[in-house]
Protein backbone atom coordinates (compact mmCIF):
# COMPACT_ATOMS: atom_id res chain seq x y z
CA UNK A 1 0.00 0.00 0.00
CA UNK A 2 1.37 3.39 -0.98
CA UNK A 3 2.06 6.14 1.53
CA UNK A 4 -0.65 8.33 -0.02
CA UNK A 5 -3.22 5.53 0.28
CA UNK A 6 -2.30 5.04 3.95
CA UNK A 7 -2.77 8.77 4.55
CA UNK A 8 -6.22 8.66 2.95
CA UNK A 9 -7.25 5.65 5.04
CA UNK A 10 -5.94 7.33 8.20
CA UNK A 11 -7.83 10.49 7.36
CA UNK A 12 -11.09 8.63 6.73
CA UNK A 13 -10.67 6.64 9.95
CA UNK A 14 -10.05 9.86 11.89
CA UNK A 15 -13.17 11.42 10.41
CA UNK A 16 -15.20 8.32 11.34
CA UNK A 17 -13.91 8.33 14.92
CA UNK A 18 -14.57 12.07 15.25
CA UNK A 19 -18.11 11.60 13.92
CA UNK A 20 -18.80 8.82 16.44
CA UNK A 21 -17.43 10.85 19.35
CA UNK A 22 -19.33 13.96 18.25
CA UNK A 23 -22.60 12.06 17.84
CA UNK A 24 -22.21 10.65 21.35
CA UNK A 25 -21.81 14.18 22.76
CA UNK A 26 -24.53 15.82 20.67
CA UNK A 27 -28.11 16.17 21.81
CA UNK A 28 -31.02 15.44 19.51
CA UNK A 29 -33.12 18.30 18.16
CA UNK A 30 -36.66 17.79 16.95
CA UNK A 31 -37.39 21.02 15.10
CA UNK A 32 -41.12 20.77 14.56
CA UNK A 33 -43.55 19.07 16.92
CA UNK A 34 -47.07 20.15 17.86
CA UNK A 35 -49.37 20.25 20.87
CA UNK A 36 -53.09 20.25 20.17
CA UNK A 37 -54.69 23.06 22.14
CA UNK A 38 -58.38 23.12 23.01
CA UNK A 39 -57.91 26.52 24.66
CA UNK A 40 -56.45 28.15 21.53
CA UNK A 41 -58.37 25.97 19.10
CA UNK A 42 -55.30 25.06 17.05
CA UNK A 43 -52.09 23.09 17.03
CA UNK A 44 -49.12 24.92 18.56
CA UNK A 45 -45.65 24.17 17.23
CA UNK A 46 -42.61 23.65 19.41
CA UNK A 47 -38.95 22.72 19.04
CA UNK A 48 -37.24 20.47 21.58
CA UNK A 49 -33.64 19.67 22.51
CA UNK A 50 -33.01 16.30 24.14
CA UNK A 51 -29.63 15.80 25.88
CA UNK A 52 -27.01 13.41 24.42
CA UNK A 53 -27.81 10.46 26.69
CA UNK A 54 -31.61 10.73 26.41
CA UNK A 55 -31.97 7.67 24.16
CA UNK A 56 -29.40 5.54 25.96
CA UNK A 57 -30.65 5.98 29.52
CA UNK A 58 -33.86 5.40 31.45
CA UNK A 59 -33.53 8.46 33.64
CA UNK A 60 -35.79 11.50 33.75
CA UNK A 61 -34.43 15.01 33.20
CA UNK A 62 -34.93 18.56 34.41
CA UNK A 63 -36.48 20.93 31.89
CA UNK A 64 -36.05 24.51 30.77
CA UNK A 65 -38.76 26.28 28.78
CA UNK A 66 -36.98 28.70 26.44
CA UNK A 67 -39.12 31.49 24.95
CA UNK A 68 -38.49 33.39 21.72
CA UNK A 69 -38.84 37.08 20.93
CA UNK A 70 -41.40 39.22 19.09
CA UNK A 71 -41.90 38.33 15.37
CA UNK A 72 -39.85 35.14 15.84
CA UNK A 73 -41.08 31.56 16.30
CA UNK A 74 -40.17 28.28 17.99
CA UNK A 75 -37.11 27.79 15.75
CA UNK A 76 -35.46 31.12 16.65
CA UNK A 77 -33.32 29.87 19.52
CA UNK A 78 -32.22 26.95 17.34
CA UNK A 79 -31.55 28.73 14.05
CA UNK A 80 -30.13 32.03 15.32
CA UNK A 81 -29.27 31.24 18.93
CA UNK A 82 -27.62 27.88 18.16
CA UNK A 83 -28.80 26.77 21.58
CA UNK A 84 -28.19 23.10 20.81
CA UNK A 85 -24.49 23.75 20.18
CA UNK A 86 -24.10 25.75 23.39
CA UNK A 87 -26.05 23.15 25.40
CA UNK A 88 -23.96 20.29 23.96
CA UNK A 89 -20.73 22.00 24.96
CA UNK A 90 -21.97 23.03 28.41
CA UNK A 91 -23.21 19.51 29.18
CA UNK A 92 -19.99 17.94 27.90
CA UNK A 93 -17.78 20.13 30.09
CA UNK A 94 -20.04 19.91 33.13
CA UNK A 95 -21.14 23.55 33.12
CA UNK A 96 -24.79 22.51 33.08
CA UNK A 97 -26.46 19.19 33.94
CA UNK A 98 -28.11 17.20 31.15
CA UNK A 99 -31.46 18.90 30.57
CA UNK A 100 -34.35 19.03 28.15
CA UNK A 101 -34.93 22.42 26.51
CA UNK A 102 -38.39 23.14 25.11
CA UNK A 103 -39.04 26.05 22.76
CA UNK A 104 -42.75 26.76 22.10
CA UNK A 105 -44.13 28.97 19.36
CA UNK A 106 -45.62 32.03 21.03
CA UNK A 107 -46.38 34.00 17.85
CA UNK A 108 -46.74 37.66 18.96
CA UNK A 109 -48.82 36.83 22.04
CA UNK A 110 -46.28 38.10 24.60
CA UNK A 111 -47.23 34.82 26.30
CA UNK A 112 -50.25 36.31 28.09
CA UNK A 113 -54.04 36.35 27.76
CA UNK A 114 -55.36 39.26 25.70
CA UNK A 115 -57.72 41.79 27.29
CA UNK A 116 -60.67 40.64 25.14
CA UNK A 117 -60.24 36.91 25.74
CA UNK A 118 -59.60 36.19 22.06
CA UNK A 119 -56.06 34.98 22.73
CA UNK A 120 -55.46 32.94 25.87
CA UNK A 121 -51.83 31.94 25.46
CA UNK A 122 -51.06 32.13 29.17
CA UNK A 123 -53.87 29.69 29.95
CA UNK A 124 -52.65 27.40 27.19
CA UNK A 125 -49.04 27.43 28.40
CA UNK A 126 -49.84 26.73 32.05
CA UNK A 127 -52.83 24.40 31.69
CA UNK A 128 -52.05 22.53 28.46
CA UNK A 129 -48.50 22.97 27.22
CA UNK A 130 -46.46 22.20 30.35
CA UNK A 131 -48.59 19.16 31.34
CA UNK A 132 -48.53 17.76 27.78
CA UNK A 133 -44.77 18.17 27.36
CA UNK A 134 -44.01 16.65 30.75
CA UNK A 135 -46.17 13.60 29.99
CA UNK A 136 -44.66 13.14 26.52
CA UNK A 137 -40.99 13.20 27.52
CA UNK A 138 -39.07 11.80 30.48
CA UNK A 139 -39.14 14.97 32.54
CA UNK A 140 -38.95 15.42 36.31
CA UNK A 141 -42.28 17.19 36.61
CA UNK A 142 -41.54 19.13 39.79
CA UNK A 143 -40.89 22.79 40.55
CA UNK A 144 -37.31 22.14 41.67
CA UNK A 145 -36.45 20.62 38.27
CA UNK A 146 -38.26 23.21 36.12
CA UNK A 147 -36.74 26.44 34.81
CA UNK A 148 -37.75 29.11 32.34
CA UNK A 149 -35.79 31.58 30.21
CA UNK A 150 -36.27 33.75 27.16
CA UNK A 151 -35.24 36.84 25.25
CA UNK A 152 -37.06 40.16 24.76
CA UNK A 153 -40.76 39.23 24.47
CA UNK A 154 -39.68 35.84 25.78
CA UNK A 155 -37.88 37.53 28.67
CA UNK A 156 -41.15 39.27 29.48
CA UNK A 157 -42.96 35.92 29.31
CA UNK A 158 -40.29 34.44 31.58
CA UNK A 159 -40.96 37.09 34.21
CA UNK A 160 -44.75 36.88 33.84
CA UNK A 161 -44.83 33.12 34.37
CA UNK A 162 -42.26 33.00 37.16
CA UNK A 163 -43.89 35.87 39.07
CA UNK A 164 -47.50 34.78 38.54
CA UNK A 165 -46.79 31.09 39.10
CA UNK A 166 -43.83 30.95 41.51
CA UNK A 167 -44.80 27.46 42.66
CA UNK A 168 -44.08 26.10 39.16
CA UNK A 169 -40.51 27.28 38.55
CA UNK A 170 -37.25 26.93 40.47
CA UNK A 171 -35.41 29.57 38.45
CA UNK A 172 -35.97 32.17 35.74
CA UNK A 173 -33.46 33.78 33.39
CA UNK A 174 -34.91 36.66 31.37
CA UNK A 175 -32.50 38.11 28.77
CA UNK A 176 -33.17 41.64 27.49
CA UNK A 177 -36.68 41.33 28.89
CA UNK A 178 -39.50 43.54 27.65
CA UNK A 179 -39.96 45.50 30.87
CA UNK A 180 -41.70 48.84 30.28
CA UNK A 181 -42.48 51.75 32.57
CA UNK A 182 -45.89 53.44 32.56
CA UNK A 183 -44.28 56.48 30.91
CA UNK A 184 -42.87 54.34 28.11
CA UNK A 185 -46.31 52.86 27.50
CA UNK A 186 -48.14 56.21 27.44
CA UNK A 187 -45.55 57.86 25.18
CA UNK A 188 -45.15 54.98 22.73
CA UNK A 189 -45.97 56.09 19.16
CA UNK A 190 -49.55 55.12 18.23
CA UNK A 191 -48.56 52.85 15.35
CA UNK A 192 -46.00 50.96 17.43
CA UNK A 193 -48.45 50.57 20.29
CA UNK A 194 -51.30 49.32 18.10
CA UNK A 195 -49.09 46.76 16.35
CA UNK A 196 -47.08 45.47 19.29
CA UNK A 197 -49.26 45.89 22.38
CA UNK A 198 -52.71 46.91 21.14
CA UNK A 199 -53.93 43.33 20.60
CA UNK A 200 -53.05 42.60 24.25
CA UNK A 201 -54.33 45.67 26.07
CA UNK A 202 -56.66 47.41 23.62
CA UNK A 203 -56.09 48.98 20.19
CA UNK A 204 -56.56 52.67 19.54
CA UNK A 205 -55.79 53.67 23.11
CA UNK A 206 -53.75 56.83 23.63
CA UNK A 207 -51.81 58.29 26.52
CA UNK A 208 -52.93 57.33 30.00
CA UNK A 209 -55.93 55.40 28.64
CA UNK A 210 -53.40 52.65 27.97
CA UNK A 211 -52.80 52.25 31.70
CA UNK A 212 -55.89 50.12 32.13
CA UNK A 213 -56.67 47.03 34.18
CA UNK A 214 -55.26 44.67 31.55
CA UNK A 215 -51.95 46.56 31.51
CA UNK A 216 -51.51 46.70 35.27
CA UNK A 217 -52.31 43.00 35.61
CA UNK A 218 -49.40 42.28 33.27
CA UNK A 219 -46.95 45.08 34.02
CA UNK A 220 -43.77 43.51 35.43
CA UNK A 221 -42.97 46.54 37.58
CA UNK A 222 -46.54 46.69 38.94
CA UNK A 223 -46.48 42.95 39.71
CA UNK A 224 -43.26 43.43 41.70
CA UNK A 225 -44.78 46.40 43.51
CA UNK A 226 -47.93 44.52 44.51
CA UNK A 227 -46.45 41.08 45.25
CA UNK A 228 -44.90 40.22 48.58
CA UNK A 229 -41.16 39.71 48.86
CA UNK A 230 -41.87 36.25 50.22
CA UNK A 231 -43.73 35.24 47.06
CA UNK A 232 -41.18 36.81 44.73
CA UNK A 233 -38.36 35.06 46.57
CA UNK A 234 -39.77 31.62 45.73
CA UNK A 235 -37.98 31.80 42.37
CA UNK A 236 -34.26 32.40 41.71
CA UNK A 237 -33.76 35.18 39.16
CA UNK A 238 -30.98 35.82 36.64
CA UNK A 239 -31.63 39.16 34.88
CA UNK A 240 -29.34 40.09 31.98
CA UNK A 241 -29.58 43.10 29.64
CA UNK A 242 -27.05 44.90 27.42
CA UNK A 243 -25.86 48.40 28.17
CA UNK A 244 -26.85 49.55 24.66
CA UNK A 245 -30.25 47.83 24.68
CA UNK A 246 -33.36 50.01 24.38
CA UNK A 247 -34.81 47.91 27.22
CA UNK A 248 -31.99 48.71 29.67
CA UNK A 249 -34.06 51.26 31.63
CA UNK A 250 -36.88 48.85 32.42
CA UNK A 251 -34.46 46.10 33.42
CA UNK A 252 -32.51 48.45 35.68
CA UNK A 253 -35.74 49.60 37.34
CA UNK A 254 -36.70 45.94 37.83
CA UNK A 255 -33.33 45.37 39.54
CA UNK A 256 -33.91 48.40 41.78
CA UNK A 257 -37.47 47.33 42.64
CA UNK A 258 -36.34 43.82 43.60
CA UNK A 259 -33.42 45.23 45.58
CA UNK A 260 -35.67 47.58 47.53
CA UNK A 261 -37.93 44.66 48.44
CA UNK A 262 -34.84 42.61 49.40
CA UNK A 263 -35.65 39.91 46.86
CA UNK A 264 -32.48 37.92 46.07
CA UNK A 265 -31.53 37.99 42.39
CA UNK A 266 -28.58 38.23 40.02
CA UNK A 267 -28.39 41.26 37.73
CA UNK A 268 -25.98 41.54 34.80
CA UNK A 269 -25.36 44.43 32.44
CA UNK A 270 -22.92 43.40 29.74
CA UNK A 271 -21.54 45.24 26.74
CA UNK A 272 -24.02 44.78 23.93
CA UNK A 273 -27.34 45.61 22.32
CA UNK A 274 -30.64 43.92 21.48
CA UNK A 275 -29.09 41.28 19.24
CA UNK A 276 -28.45 37.59 18.74
CA UNK A 277 -24.77 38.22 19.34
CA UNK A 278 -25.68 39.31 22.87
CA UNK A 279 -28.10 36.43 23.53
CA UNK A 280 -25.78 33.76 22.14
CA UNK A 281 -23.03 34.95 24.49
CA UNK A 282 -25.42 34.94 27.44
CA UNK A 283 -27.38 31.72 27.07
CA UNK A 284 -24.74 29.43 28.63
CA UNK A 285 -24.53 31.55 31.79
CA UNK A 286 -28.33 31.65 31.96
CA UNK A 287 -28.60 27.85 31.65
CA UNK A 288 -25.78 27.44 34.18
CA UNK A 289 -27.68 29.59 36.69
CA UNK A 290 -30.87 27.57 36.13
CA UNK A 291 -28.92 24.29 36.24
CA UNK A 292 -27.53 25.17 39.65
CA UNK A 293 -31.11 25.29 40.90
CA UNK A 294 -31.54 21.63 39.95
CA UNK A 295 -28.68 20.52 42.21
CA UNK A 296 -29.28 19.31 45.73
CA UNK A 297 -27.61 21.56 48.31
Amino acid sequence: MSASAKKIIFFLASVAIFSIVYSQNAGKVIEQQTVKSAILGKNVRYTIYLPPDYFTSDRSYPVVYLLHGFTDDNTGWLQFGEVNRYADKAIADGTIPPMIIVMPNGDSSWYINSYDGKEKYEDFFIKEFIPTIEKTYRIKAEKRYRGIAGLSMGGYGTLIYSMKYPDLFAAAAPLSAGVFTDDEITSMPDRNYDIVLGPLFGKGLKGKDRLNKAWYENSILKIVETTSAEELSKVRYWIDCGDDDFLTKGNCLLHIALTEKKVPHEFRVRDGSHSWTYWRTGITDALHFIGDSFHQK
